[in-house]
């Protein structure tokens, strides 16, 4: 899958329709399917002059926070299975007590792969902190072995796969890469919708008022 020629630093997830079908109604379904969702971020990233780091790094921590969306209302994890790379059940409901980072992507998507270095250094920033940072492929099952080679060139990140690919939908995502902190009792806490900066000081800013539970 590529990106069009201004890259929002989002990709849109489709639906998958319920039931079986067969190949032959496949085409046929995701032209007529109304759940089909093609929401693309409105925002661009702006890239900072040639020379100037600093104004590149500012550039940076301000897309950062232009992205966090707050909730009005906590909203509560989904009730929802996904697996962890020896195919055991998770659910964000087993890491209660912690606060986690959940990301969703997939090897198809670009901005997914560009931002995954960056959550690498976020989860190993917090080693040994009550913070788990859980990167969710929605890549198919054919999929699944390249998500997993891809997941372990990042350490400390560990490989959770959402085999049924609804985790997204779940969770209301508008694509991927979206990524929610929910806090030690399970609440939402914020999001981010798009590719972002997860090693920079706003992220952890972030985590860091979680973990305070604000």
């Amino acid at each position: 899958m590529s990106e069009g020629p201004k890259s929002t630093g989002f990709e849109p997830v489709v639906k998958p329709r319920s039931g079986v079908l067969t190949g032959a109604l496949w085409g046929v379904a995701i032209v007529g399917v109304a759940g089909v969702l093609y929401i693309i971020a409105q925002s661009s990233t702006k890239t900072a002059p040639r020379g100037t780091p600093g104004a590149a790094a500012t550039a940076l921590q301000k897309s950062f926070i232009a992205k966090v969306q707050i909730p009005a209302e906590p909203r509560p994890a989904p009730d929802y299975t996904f697996y962890d790379s020896a195919g055991k059940a998770v659910r964000i409901a087993d890491f209660k007590g912690k606060v986690v980072v959940m990301n969703i992507w997939a090897t198809w998507c670009a901005p997914c792969v560009a931002e995954m270095p960056t959550l690498a250094k976020l989860k190993a920033v917090y080693a040994g902190k009550d913070v788990e940072v859980v990167a969710v492929s929605i890549d198919s099952e054919t999929s699944a072995a390249k998500a997993r080679l891809f997941i372990a060139r990042h350490e400390p990140l560990a490989f959770f796969h959402d085999r049924e690919m609804k985790l997204p939908f779940k969770i209301n995502a508008a694509g991927a890469p979206t990524t929610v902190i929910y806090g030690r009792d399970g609440m939402e806490k914020a999001r981010v919708a798009g590719e972002a900066d997860w090693s920079g000081t706003d992220a952890r800013a972030l985590v860091d008022k979680a973990l305070a539970g604000d």
